[in-house]
């Protein structure tokens, strides 16, 4: 059976100082940096009610990793791992999935801190976090 073919539509895009991919820290919770997340005019009433949440998983499509990387050396490590036993950029299709405290949300732009995004970046979406949900119980 051949699967449908996969359309993503960009729902914003990221603002960040990162300029260049050397520029942006290994994971954006490491540092308290500031971004913008601009959301297009279409999707901002998809906002509603955003204020009030206090941490963001945002999905946005590396759209400068290398697809063609199956395996690579995490940092801080000697040995070689397959990209889906890691969280390298590279990787045959570049999601990225971050959590974020939301800071602002104003005007369909939404400020955030901890992400790891080059500026320019295409947002494919925003869900919001749940402590309830999001958080392993191991045991």
């Amino acid at each position: 059976m051949t699967p449908e073919p996969i359309e993503l539509h960009p729902i914003g895009f990221v603002r960040s100082p990162y300029k260049a991919r050397g520029d942006a820290p290994r994971q954006g919770r490491l540092l308290d940096t500031i971004s913008e997340i601009v959301i297009d005019e279409q999707y901002r009433p998809a906002l509603l009610q955003i204020e009030g949440r206090k941490h963001l998983w945002i999905l946005c499509w590396f759209d400068r990793s290398d697809r063609s990387v199956l395996r690579a050396v995490p940092p801080g490590s000697s040995a070689e791992k397959g990209v889906f036993a890691i969280r390298s950029p590279d990787r045959p299709n570049p999601v990225s999935l971050c959590m974020v405290d939301l800071i602002e949300a104003k005007g369909g732009v939404l400020k955030v801190r901890g992400l790891d995004a080059l500026d320019g970046t295409p947002v494919i979406d925003i869900k919001t976090y749940s402590s309830d949900i999001d958080c392993a119980r191991d045991g």
